[in-house]
């Protein structure tokens, strides 16, 4: 006899973006994101703003979330939600709409670390991509962290290295608004990375111990050298936009896969899966994926739209959590900051 789905509706409202996601077991049924333009006018987000967008974006996401998973609510197994980290206001949204609605249908709550998920996202079942075996190690790259991570089961994981100060993603943004590119400027900067000479202008790599990161010198290296160069030309960035773009995404990748190399040297695991919004970007993909020839690593990607914030990342892992029925009461509360 087959044993009925498990449906996990998924709610992400950790920054900017409210996502509501639909799982059948560990397959996505629907993933919905909604964006919120309002911020580029400002060059980032803005937390009051970005709370009050998911106010009015939550139900109609998760209306057509249920409707394009053909899923009627009352089929629902459980609410998995973001706790955190994130944006205080932001995540209160989600939480509130989470155990109200669990609290209405007498469905079970799960809290999901937003960190987690990024890791997990890699056990989705999708056509095309192979999941890693434990134990492996995960990179895990956004605007607000960067993380090695040591993931031994669903559940036991170890952070090995972090950042000491900001994060890639950060690295990434900054250096983009230094060259007057529009917010989010990362992927801007992967853009033109593409049709640049990555070594045609030279940054030092920050002396940091063991497997940990700092990013904060060489964002300043960035201002000074482009500063500098201003100074000296006014179209400096305008004739050297593509080759700039390529030196910097050059330099984030060796800091990025230096210590990989140690982690792996210190571990003895050679499978690397990288997460969060970062790993979206070419320059780090194509760099891992040679690494596989190279190194003898085995590298996973996840489907580009698992890597930025969405709530198809925090469905799996509130389907995993619900096999082991570790389930939340309403008096969990959302957390800016949360431990790993």
């Amino acid at each position: 006899m087959l044993k009925a789905p498990i449906y996990i509706l998924a709610i992400e409202s950790s920054c900017d973006d409210t996502a509501a996601a639909v799982l059948s077991n560990n397959k996505v049924l629907s993933n919905i994101v909604a964006r919120q333009a309002i911020h580029e006018q400002y060059g980032g987000v803005v937390p009051e703003l970005a709370s009050r967008a998911h106010q009015q974006n939550i139900v109609p996401v998760i209306d057509v979330a249920l409707k394009n998973a053909n899923i009627n609510k009352n089929q629902l197994s459980a609410i998995a939600f973001t706790q955190g980290p994130g944006l205080m206001g932001s995540l209160l949204v989600g939480s509130s709409f989470a155990k109200s609605m669990a609290m209405a249908l007498n469905i079970p709550l799960i809290a999901v670390n937003h960190m987690h998920a990024h890791i997990l996202a890699h056990f989705i079942d999708e056509d095309g991509f192979d999941k890693p075996e434990f134990p492996f190690l995960a990179l895990t790259i956004s605007g607000g962290h960067t993380q090695i991570v040591v993931v031994k089961s669903f559940f036991n994981m170890e952070i090995i290295g972090e950042t000491t100060d900001d994060a890639v993603g950060e690295a990434f943004d900054k250096s983009a608004k230094i060259l007057g590119f529009p917010y989010p400027g990362g992927p801007l900067i992967d853009k033109y990375a593409q049709l640049g000479n990555p070594k045609a202008f030279k940054f030092t790599k920050p002396k940091v111990p063991n497997l940990d990161f700092s990013f904060s010198g060489l964002k300043t290296q960035i201002l000074y050298f482009i500063r500098n160069n201003v100074i000296l030309n006014e179209n400096f960035i305008e004739e050297n936009r593509n080759d700039i773009c390529a030196s910097i995404q050059n330099i984030i990748i060796e800091i990025l896969m230096e210590k990989l190399k140690l982690a792996v040297k210190q571990t003895g695991i050679t499978q690397i899966a990288i997460g969060g919004g970062v790993s979206a970007n070419s320059g780090i993909r194509n760099t891992l994926k040679e690494s596989e020839k190279k190194l003898g690593w085995k590298t996973f990607i996840p489907k580009f739209e698992y890597t930025t914030d969405n709530a198809a990342m925090i469905g799996i892992v509130g389907y995993h959590k619900f096999l082991e029925n570790q389930f939340n009461n309403a008096s969990v509360v959302a957390k800016a900051r949360i431990e790993f």
